[in-house]
């Protein structure tokens, strides 16, 4: 019997569509999702259209030429999802690859939950998207069973087509579509997956879907969006947080030459409600943003004008000073555990806001035409930015549709609609579709930031070097009394030492904040294993064996927070990971003055990831990443093998480049850095010479990739940095430190 997930409704006629619209159209398929808080979000639909084709609005669609269409439910943003997930369905479909055509789909009630983020998008839809499949081929079985009156055990399917073994008959799923739609659908109990040994597609390498496209540059991305007449808008806001327009030379704009409109937005506060602004229309960007150069206005800038990093360093230490505001674990007594340990280290660890940093700017096109909005975007969660244009600009959600583009990078940025409120806002003023380009210092300057903080750190061993004690007082920022960032009560290794505080308090901020790529975990794993090195170092024990040790021999560990999705974290996984990348990257031999490796390991997002690197420090100062190790433990199954290796390559380097180069300063309640000559990625010179990634296989479930493979790196690289210099990283970016050797 097949176990239905707890997102996957029970499938029966209402929830599993199959219907043949019109003679000879083919076979289409599609079932009902539920939203990860179990709401129905609605039974796949498909209607027919003039001719009989259909609007795209379920999973599978096979035409009776052959085609087999797949629609890809989640936005790409260089994920890959947009090739893993038909994978699946083809997988247990049981088609030939080559046969696949893969759409994008449109924001849709039938295909439920859309959000891509959290590395959530195969975790939630593997086993769903398997049941989709192997119904699919059950039917496909049955209806060619009956068109050559055999049994259907003797038939079965492959390579798009069904076989039956005794005649050496098959027949295309193109000429069975159409019978195959006219079938009840098959019962839960009935369907059979694949036994994931006989998977032919699922652990290969598959090249991207859009690789053609991309590589010839076809129209793909949100900003190649182009409809008739379309003008072009830039949105000017205060360089200031939360500011507010006075007045602006709208006349002067108006007739400088291409430009159709200029006018101010009000807005109406909030973080993700519409900011005020200067919009200015014009028939290209070229004259949109040339007119903004000739802007002038005036601006109330409010409050956060008093705010600046300097003085909220200023207040962290203040701060930490005193009792945290909430108390998130506070386990025996920690004064005297530190008061008797055999070695006490302190630390104080501080890292800076970054920006996201895309590579295509934010853009989306919108047209409001007899009362309705249409939006052509890239969204990590579309259904989010369908509430906040409603929201915003008062118009019934049944009156707004959102077409899904794919994005030049995302990294959480895009899971805000600030880009797509300001462009349907622009809309409704203006008596064509738009085209909303911010400018890369747009990007820069008003981004929804991975916020900075600050941790004063104790901990103590005893004499056989055990950790006897932990202090972790993070200091946070947060709006209105609510802290962006909360520690995880149980997460490693707060509740494997008996003598444990882990406490929090919140600087008032009125900087933008939102989710930058393994949020929390980017930063908190960076503290925690440099600090568990630090500890290491103290008791004069290998920074591996430490950590076995510290882990010990339990299985599982309770979890209540966002790092394990609170199903507990599974300390074997830990330890096979750590104990892997050891054997992988030779952990311990000998390497020249200069040369050193680092190790960190974190779970987060349902993905167990060790990494070490390896970095050579010249006695100059100069910093060379030479080689990194990296061992997932990734549940279940890798989908595609091309895409995960791809994944975690990219996560390495992403969270290499923040923790080296990446910062923005605040002064006066506004961001200094504009563009990349101020606000710098890593380079290919200074990436890694070689990025070595091993996957681990378990019983598990599959659990995230694209933000669990990043946050080791930064603590690796540091541990690396000390056991070669002596000296100890405690505040980012790298590129700012002055190294050296001991």
């Amino acid at each position: 019997m097949t176990k239905t997930p707890s997102h996957l409704k029970r499938i029966g006629r209402r929830g599993f569509l199959a219907v043949s619209a019109l003679a000879g159209s083919g076979l289409v398929l599609g079932f009902a999702l539920r939203s990860p808080d179990g709401a129905s979000k609605g039974a796949a639909t498909k209607t027919t259209a003039p001719g009989g084709s259909f609007k795209p609005s379920a999973f599978i669609r096979i035409s009776p030429e052959g085609t087999v269409t797949l629609v890809s439910k989640q936005m790409e943003v260089g994920q890959g999802v947009k090739t893993s997930l038909p994978m699946i369905l083809a997988e247990e479909l049981e088609v030939d690859w080559k046969d696949v055509v893969v759409e994008q789909g449109d924001l849709d009630a039938a295909y439920g939950n859309q959000f891509s983020g959290a590395s959530t998008s195969t975790l939630k839809n593997y086993q769903p998207f398997r049941v989709l499949g192997a119904t699919a081929r059950s039917m496909l079985v049955t209806a060619a069973a009956q068109a050559w009156g055999v049994p259907e055990r003797e038939c079965h399917a492959a390579l798009s087509a069904v076989h039956h073994r005794a005649s050496g008959r098959s027949l295309g799923y193109g000429a069975l579509a159409s019978r195959a739609a006219a079938l009840p659908v098959p019962s839960e109990r009935s369907v059979k997956l694949k036994n994931p040994k006989d998977f032919k597609l699922l652990g290969t390498r598959v090249g991207g879907v859009d690789n053609d496209k991309i590589v010839s540059g076809a129209p793909l991305f949100g900003i190649d969006m182009q409809l008739p007449g379309m003008r072009y808008a830039v949105y000017e806001k205060c360089p200031v947080f939360g500011g507010q327009v006075g007045s602006a030379n709208l006349d002067e704009l108006k007739a400088l030459p291409g430009v159709r409109d200029a006018f101010i937005l009000s807005g109406i506060g909030g973080v993700l409600g519409l900011q005020p602004g200067v919009a200015i229309v014009a028939d290209s960007t070229w004259a949109a943003f040339s007119a903004r150069k000739k802007l002038k206005v005036q601006w109330a800038e409010g409050t956060t004008a008093n705010q600046s990093w300097a003085g909220f360093a200023a207040q962290a230490e203040q701060l930490a000073k005193q009792p945290g505001t909430t108390v998130f674990r506070q386990d025996g007594d920690v004064p005297s555990a530190l008061a008797s340990a055999a070695k006490r280290v302190e630390a104080w660890y501080a890292y800076p806001f970054i920006a996201h940093a895309a590579l295509e700017p934010l853009n989306c096109t919108a047209s409001f035409e007899g009362g309705v909005m249409e939006l052509w975007t890239s969204s990590q969660s579309p259904s989010w930015a369908l509430d906040h244009v409603s929201a915003s600009l008062g118009l019934p959600k049944e009156k707004i549709r959102l077409h899904i583009l794919r994005g030049g990078g995302a990294f959480g940025r895009r899971l805000s609609s600030d880009y797509v409120v300001e462009a349907a806002a622009i809309a409704q003023r203006v008596p064509a579709p738009v085209k909303l380009v911010w400018s890369r210092e747009d990007e820069m300057q008003h981004d929804h930031y991975r916020a900075g903080g600050f941790h004063r750190m104790r901990g103590g061993v005893n004499q056989r070097g055990e950790v006897v004690a932990w202090h972790d007082h993070s200091i946070c920022f947060g709006r209105g009394g609510h802290a962006g960032s909360v520690l995880d009560a149980n997460e490693f290794p707060g509740r494997w030492i008996d003598h444990c505080v882990l406490e929090q308090s919140v600087i008032e901020c009125g900087i933008p904040m939102g989710a930058w790529r393994a949020p929390k975990a980017n930063v908190h794993a960076w503290v925690v294993q440099s600090f568990i090195d630090e500890l290491a170092h103290a008791a004069q024990r290998d920074p591996v064996e430490f950590r076995l040790a510290l882990l010990g021999d339990r299985q599982v560990m309770r979890s209540g927070g966002l790092f394990s999705r609170g199903e507990g974290y599974q300390v074997a996984r830990m330890r096979r990971v750590l104990q892997t990348v050891a054997q992988k990257s030779q952990w311990g031999r000998a390497l020249p003055r200069g040369q050193a490796q680092g190790v960190a390991f974190h779970a987060s997002y349902s993905g167990y990831v060790a990494q070490v690197a390896e970095v050579t420090v010249s006695p100059e100062g100069r910093l060379k990443v030479d080689r990194v190790v990296c061992v997932c433990d990734v549940g279940e199954q890798v989908v595609n093998l091309s895409g995960a290796e791809a994944q975690v390559q990219g996560a390495i380097v992403d969270g290499l480049s923040a923790a080296w180069f990446q910062r923005v300063d605040i002064e006066r309640g506004r961001v200094l850095q504009s563009n990349f000559n101020d606000y710098p990625l890593l380079r290919m010179a200074d990436a890694p010479a070689l990025i070595e990634v091993h996957f681990l296989t378990s019983d598990n479930p599959i659990g995230g990739l694209g933000e669990p493979a990043l946050p080791p790196i930064a603590p690796a690289v540091c541990n690396a940095i000390f056991r070669a210099t002596g000296q100890r990283i405690r505040e980012l970016p790298l590129a700012r430190a002055q190294l050296a050797w001991a």
